[in-house]
């Protein structure tokens, strides 16, 4: 019954998948994404709730309880509303985020968002370097272990272990202070811009992702690895979890965001299939 769930979402979502970006039309697509949805599936996902993690000056989650319980008409209704920064808890970068006339998140081509991935887990040296940068040796290594060159199209999933840290807010984030004077207080692993640069320009990724607040680290002042990857319209996934019940390649991954028309950003549902 779960297979079959997985596949009508499929279904539904590449049979209404557009591309309006003129721009991008013009760019050849990434590769199709082929799923084989027999697999075991994991969440790679962070519950919305008053703990979530957000950006030290993001607008945090809310819930407001609008109905919950028995109605005079004999049955049972729940509602609510909600209200959250684009960017908090697992949620989606898109390109324009950090790259001007970049895709919009309803504009990302969902080839990139489906399809075949591999993790790359940095976890051991993160472990007690809160600042830890993934390097483009670690990409390197990745490629010597498993005698291979990243896939073209893949989704790169970046582990350093800091979801086991997650909704502590000092440690996962650094600290629990909000405001722009938290920004200098933040330390988390997250990917070199010398590593990002060279996945741009040396390999043909779909995405990227991490188990982290931000694909740069905690300490960035200029954000380049954002910049790098966004400039080339590959969108980045954050506060990821669960990424150490992933093998190291041989998966697969749907990863859709709420579609906010115009969108930097957004709310995201993501799961891993393994074969």
């Amino acid at each position: 019954m779960k297979t079959l769930t997985v596949c009508s979402l499929i279904s539904l979502v590449l049979l209404t998948a557009c591309n309006s970006n003129t721009e991008e039309a013009r760019r050849p697509l990434p590769p199709t994404p082929t799923l084989s949805l027999d697999g075991k599936i994991v969440d790679l996902t962070h519950s919305f709730s008053e703990e979530t993690i957000y950006w030290v000056t993001a607008k945090e989650f809310e819930l407001d309880v609008v109905a919950k319980g028995q109605t005079d008409k004999g049955f049972y209704y729940s509602a609510n509303n909600f209200a959250t920064a684009e960017h908090g808890g697992t949620h989606i970068d898109a390109p324009i985020h950090f790259a001007e006339n970049r895709q919009s998140v309803d504009e990302i081509p969902l080839e990139k968002l489906i399809g075949s991935a591999i993790k790359i887990d940095v976890s051991a040296q993160a472990k007690n370097n809160p600042d830890y940068l993934i390097s483009i040796e670690d990409f390197k290594n990745w490629e010597a272990k498993h005698n291979s060159q990243i896939p073209d199209g893949s989704i790169v999933l970046l582990q350093t272990g800091y979801s086991e840290f997650y909704p502590d807010k000092v440690k996962y984030l650094g600290t629990d202070q909000r405001g722009p004077d938290a920004l200098k207080l933040l330390h988390f692993p997250g990917l070199d811009p010398e590593a990002a640069e060279w996945l741009v320009n040396n390999r043909k990724i779909n995405a990227i992702g991490i188990d982290t607040p931000s694909i740069d680290y905690g300490q960035s002042e200029f954000f380049k690895s954002h910049v790098s990857l966004m400039t080339q319209d590959i969108p980045a996934f954050e506060n990821l979890t669960n990424l150490n019940k992933l093998p190291e390649n041989d998966f697969q991954v749907i990863a859709l965001p709420i579609k906010i028309k115009g969108g930097s950003g957004g709310p995201l549902r993501i799961v891993a299939i393994l074969k």
